[in-house]
């Protein structure tokens, strides 16, 4: 039956959420190294390590929710493969801001579990939605 309908409308909406999150999980995390330099004794050298994760994180994060609405709206498995693709380096960036920069206050454990809570449900309905689309 072609007249149906594959495209995910729970990922649809996700994506979108997403997107709006990540500009304010962009703009904490931002203020937080910010103010964790002024505070903290931040080493210089490990501070552009960390701006350079967050924005590297930003700078995939455009193509990632780019692709995962056209692949969804066209049912299309290419471009929601390469979004997918592209969340598997946003979650190890993630990871490392989570884990491994220079200093992790409360409130980055919080933004990170919620990203990472949302790219796992993501990838999820991602794979549900290829899966839908191949068949």
């Amino acid at each position: 039956n072609n007249s149906s309908q594959l495209s995910s409308l729970p990922l649809q909406i996700l994506l979108y959420i997403n997107g709006i999150y990540y500009v304010f999980y962009f703009l904490a995390t931002l203020a937080m190294i910010i103010y964790k330099s002024q505070v903290f004794s931040y080493p210089d050298d490990l501070l552009a390590p960390d701006l350079a994760v967050l924005f590297l994180m930003a700078i995939l994060e455009a193509p990632r929710l780019y692709l995962g609405f056209k692949g969804n709206l066209t049912e299309a498995e290419a471009p929601l493969g390469l979004s997918l693709g592209l969340t598997v380096g946003s979650v190890l960036l993630c990871v490392y801001l989570l884990l491994w920069q220079t200093y992790v206050l409360w409130a980055d454990v919080l933004l990170n579990a919620v990203l990472l809570s949302a790219y796992g449900l993501e990838s999820g309905l991602k794979v549900m939605a290829i899966a839908a689309f191949v068949s």
